[in-house]
């Protein structure tokens, strides 16, 4: 079946929940937003940047929940610069402010920027790691603090990449703060499966977003990435927050630690395809 063929289909496996998605006013975490939506949660986005493009993805989210016909659900955005420590606190005051309780973690925010490991600029690293890395762990740290206060259980939710266990030449920042996502992951989900916490990561492949958008828009250059997924087609957001939907539900609630790859193939070392080896 190909990707334009396929239909989701949409089940109530969240409703109630109260999950909070960081980075989520475009790509895999509106995907994400309105995925949650769709299946019942009520959805705090978090974002920095243009509020225009926040309350599009809001307005996404609430239509999700009225078109799936759940009611009345308490969707709204909330300001925080993911890699700045006090503004996460903050966040997340205001988050439990608001909510009675928070369910689920999404630890989604995260960018990238090329740049030749010999000429590393110092600043876009420290910023990368903050905002991918340390931005995820100071978020876990609340949403933990909170499941623990007031007793059972939790999830989070990690985005995390191919590149976990993929290097990514020219990309070091990026690959160092997926690659400690494997860490922070399955560290936290042994230290907290005992209180009936959850933790696990998302692997995303080559995914039709913003943060793509030097190739996904170009015919030869997306022809060159696709070449390379034994699926043979770039991913869809929607696709991805599918896995998160899962993860989140519990259909789910028998899996902690681990990292599920959504990316067509990619971990699968497509150039192997080819038996040149032996």
């Amino acid at each position: 079946m190909q990707q334009s063929e396929r239909s989701p289909q949409f089940s109530s496996r969240l409703v109630g929940q109260y999950a909070l998605v960081t980075g989520a006013p475009q790509g895999i975490g509106r995907a994400v937003a309105v995925r949650f939506a769709q299946e019942g949660a009520h959805v705090a986005i978090n974002f920095i940047g243009p509020r225009a493009v926040a309350e599009d993805a809001l307005a996404r989210v609430e239509a999700a929940s009225r078109e799936r016909g759940h009611g009345e659900r308490d969707h709204f955005l909330v300001e925080a610069d993911i890699g700045n420590e006090a503004e996460i606190a903050r966040m997340f005051a205001a988050v439990l402010a608001r909510w009675p309780r928070l369910d689920c973690l999404v630890n989604n925010a995260g960018f990238q920027k090329e740049s030749p490991s010999e000429a590393l600029d110092v600043e876009t690293y420290r910023r990368i790691l903050d905002v991918n890395l340390n931005g995820a762990v100071l978020c876990a740290r609340h949403a933990l603090a909170h499941f623990v206060a007031r007793g059972g259980g939790g999830n989070i939710i990690n985005c995390s990449s191919v590149h976990q266990i993929i290097p990514k030449p020219g990309y070091l920042a990026y690959s160092i703060s997926k690659a400690a996502m494997a860490g922070l992951t399955r560290t936290l989900a042994l230290e907290f499966a005992g209180r009936g916490i959850r933790v696990n990561a998302v692997g995303p492949g080559a995914i039709d977003t913003p943060i793509n958008a030097a190739w996904t828009g170009d015919a030869a250059k997306r022809a060159v990435v696709e070449g390379h997924i034994p699926l043979g087609r770039v991913g869809s957001a929607e696709e991805i927050a599918g896995v998160f939907a899962f993860l989140a539900s519990s259909e789910a609630s028998y899996i902690t630690g681990q990292t599920i790859y959504a990316c067509g193939g990619l971990t699968l070392f497509s150039e192997f395809r080819e038996n040149w080896a032996s």
